[in-house]
């Protein structure tokens, strides 16, 4: 355990910080997969609806699919990188997006659509639990939050990227349900584009190296050594010291390792679980699942709806930025609470503006000039809000928090319980919607508001703390400096 400075000065020569920084690249492009399937469907639901004939509920389900695949896919990632190792898992997960993201665009109704977005979610699933465990692991204490926030910043590149293709695509085709100049229609090319960043994440993954601790825990010390002096640098021998004493035991880490006390699971675990719900419950996904067509509801033309897509997402990748530069100076806490105040301010807003518009025949909400106008810097607030607090913060703290024996299984029950806990929010939206987009907006501002509650009795700051250390923080014997 540290005492004194040392917990946060381990580890923090340059010697390795532009090594780090390229392999925590590599390995968040799995993020940047994540948020390309999150947004590629997006653009594909109206066309859907009208090509197949499917009302909200089938959409409903469609859309959320690839959800409960992603469920699957991060309860089983720990396991099988525990098993296999980080990189492995990474590659196995490019080539199953890479076959979905082609049978996908070849689906011939929303059935072997569905099939393939749950198998496709394996995949995505596996890789939101890797990425932020293995940069968690490879990073530097001083650097950790940054490096960790790469995971979140490659989820809004690939949010943007999914969006900006979708809008070129549909701008060619005069429509989503249209056919593009070079054959075929459009939303089919939407779902097929998502194939280049299969490939691309396939060949960074060939070229990162294995987790240290992973290797520790396999008895691979001497490798474990090399990959330390070059990404981490420090008292090498000393960190090989702490991990293996952090790993407690010389049998392999399982998923067993998390249950505990507290209904099955160690508190700990149960910390990680309502942070990735919570992080879901404020609704953000609903903006980039289905903003699209909301927007066209409330009266936007279909070109501009796809455009104010475009919109949201950059002022997701802004968001994302100021996170990177904050995090390991604000620390982790803050932004959380930081960001569950401005969401639920702007979340409330939205729920007025929709509770106080009028309504057409088919009881959905029409917006003035001046409610679309205050309606629309709202989102825009709370896709900020959200994108500098709880989108890159909570897979830092996800790929930090736990203790080092229990992390990639515990980040794979957390993660699963995020995906399931977009997937309830995700299939329920449509039917909220058609009730009144002011009780949808309403709850998940509801949530927003709880959220800072839970922060700030639940959550213990973790910025510049070694990884070693993580369960001495736990059970609050650790000093820190100062």
């Amino acid at each position: 355990m540290a005492t004194g400075n040392e917990g946060l000065t381990r580890g923090t020569p340059q010697v390795g910080t532009a090594s780090a920084v390229f392999v925590s690249i590599a390995a968040a492009l799995g993020g940047f997969l994540f948020g390309y399937d999150t947004a590629v469907i997006n653009g594909t639901t109206g066309a859907l609806e009208v090509q197949w004939g499917i009302g909200s509920v089938e959409t409903g389900v469609v859309v959320s699919s690839a959800l409960l695949g992603c469920a699957v896919g991060a309860w089983f990632a720990g396991s099988l990188a525990n098993k296999f190792g980080r990189p492995r898992v990474m590659m196995l997960a490019a080539v199953i997006f890479f076959i979905t993201s082609l049978g996908s665009a070849l689906a011939t109704g929303p059935v072997d659509l569905t099939v393939w977005r749950v198998t496709g979610g394996l995949a995505i699933g596996a890789a939101s639990v890797i990425a932020p465990a293995y940069i968690a692991e490879i990073a530097p204490a001083h650097l950790r939050g940054r490096l960790g926030s790469l995971q979140q910043f490659a989820i809004v590149l690939g949010i943007f990227s999914a969006l900006l293709v979708n809008y070129g695509i549909q701008a060619s085709a005069g429509g989503a349900s249209g056919e593009v100049p070079w054959g075929g229609t459009a939303w089919r090319w939407m779902f097929a584009a998502a194939a280049v960043p299969a490939f691309v994440y396939f060949m960074c993954s060939l070229n990162i190296p294995e987790s240290p601790r992973y290797l520790v825990a396999k008895h691979q010390e001497d490798r474990a050594k090399e990959i330390l002096v070059k990404y981490v640098g420090g008292d090498v021998d000393t960190k090989i010291v702490e991990i293996r004493e952090s790993l407690h035991s010389d049998r392999p880490p399982r998923i067993s390792d998390v249950r505990g006390p507290r209904f099955g699971l160690l508190p700990i675990v149960w910390v990680g679980i309502f942070l990735s719900m919570f992080q879901q419950f404020v609704g953000i996904n609903v903006i980039f699942y289905y903003s699209t067509s909301l927007w066209q509801t409330v009266g936007f033309s279909e070109n501009d709806a796809f455009l104010t897509s475009v919109i949201n997402s950059l002022v997701n990748i802004a968001g994302t930025v100021l996170a990177i530069y904050l995090v390991d100076r604000v620390g982790r806490k803050k932004l959380l609470m930081w960001g569950s105040m401005l969401m639920f301010i702007a979340l409330g807003t939205m729920a007025v503006i929709f509770a106080t518009a009028n309504v057409d025949a088919e009881n959905n909400p029409v917006l003035g000039d001046a409610q679309g106008v205050i309606a629309l810097i709202a989102a825009n607030v709370f896709v900020f809000g959200f994108a500098f607090t709880w989108g890159p913060v909570v897979w830092v703290l996800l790929g930090e928090m736990f203790p080092n024996r229990i992390r990639a299984s515990a980040l794979g029950v957390a993660a699963a319980a995020q995906w399931i806990s977009n997937w309830l929010i995700t299939v329920t939206f449509p039917e909220l919607a058609q009730t009144g987009l002011f009780l949808a907006y309403g709850l998940y501002a509801a949530f927003a508001l709880i959220s800072f509650f839970f922060v700030g009795k639940m959550i213990k700051e973790t910025k510049g703390v070694e990884l070693e250390d993580m369960e001495a923080l736990e059970a609050g014997t650790y000093k820190a400096a100062g």
